[in-house]
């Protein structure tokens, strides 16, 4: 895979983008070779089923690899011991953050069992530790589970108003955190309000968005 990927990647121009991609996340040589392989079964992936809409050499590594990695600049992610992706899909963010940052104890939350499968392959293949896939839909999740998860990370998944279910008064989680990537242009409504701890604007290539901070109030 990787040496079609290497053959793609001077086909397409793209050796720049790359380089500049390892550059900019200070990518050790074996991280870099953990996105290497882990783009290059998601493209193949890609073919066979509807991982994400993005299916570009260059639309997974700016608006997958570098969305997901943005968070790095407004958490610091080395004192979060566990984080919990909520609808992971293909991996985003929970994989790249366990790249950048592999002492995390990381949670992916998917219900679908072509991608769960794929999520499966390319933790074997990354080499990756500590990683748990749970096939529970949210709410189930909610009030089955006990796990001790300092961050739920959540992107293109759930929306808000179904997030801070996690805080409800008798639920495990009420007292965890909540971080949501949403578009530039989103307001929370009268019902998420209360849970919004801050919001901070990035730009991603020429697209801006933000991160929706959540936690309980109470």
């Amino acid at each position: 895979m990787c040496l079609i990927f290497n053959w793609m990647l001077m086909a397409n121009n793209f050796k720049k983008l790359w380089e500049e991609f390892i550059f900019q996340q200070n990518l050790t040589e074996n991280q870099a070779s953990q996105f290497k392989t882990y783009l290059s079964m998601f493209l193949e992936e890609s073919e066979k089923i509807n991982l994400t809409a993005i299916t570009s050499v260059q639309g997974v590594i700016s608006y997958h690899f570098v969305d997901s990695l943005e968070i790095k600049n407004f958490l610091d992610l080395n004192s979060i011991k566990s984080i919990c992706d909520v609808g992971t899909g293909g991996g985003f963010p929970g994989i790249p953050i366990k790249i950048l940052y592999p002492h995390l104890k990381l949670f992916l939350i998917e219900v679908n069992h072509k991608k769960v499968r794929f999520l499966q392959k390319v933790i074997q293949a990354l080499n990756l530790e500590n990683v748990e896939i749970i096939d529970l839909d949210w709410r189930t999740f909610l009030r089955k589970t006990t796990h001790k998860i300092d961050l739920f990370c959540a992107r293109a998944s759930l929306r808000p108003d179904e997030l801070i279910r996690a805080f409800s008064p008798i639920c495990h989680y009420k007292d965890s955190n909540i971080v949501y990537w949403a578009a530039r242009g989103f307001e929370p409504d009268e019902k998420v309000l209360p849970f919004v701890e801050k919001q901070d604007e990035y730009k991603v290539e020429n697209k801006r968005r933000k991160f929706v901070f959540l936690s309980n109030p109470t």
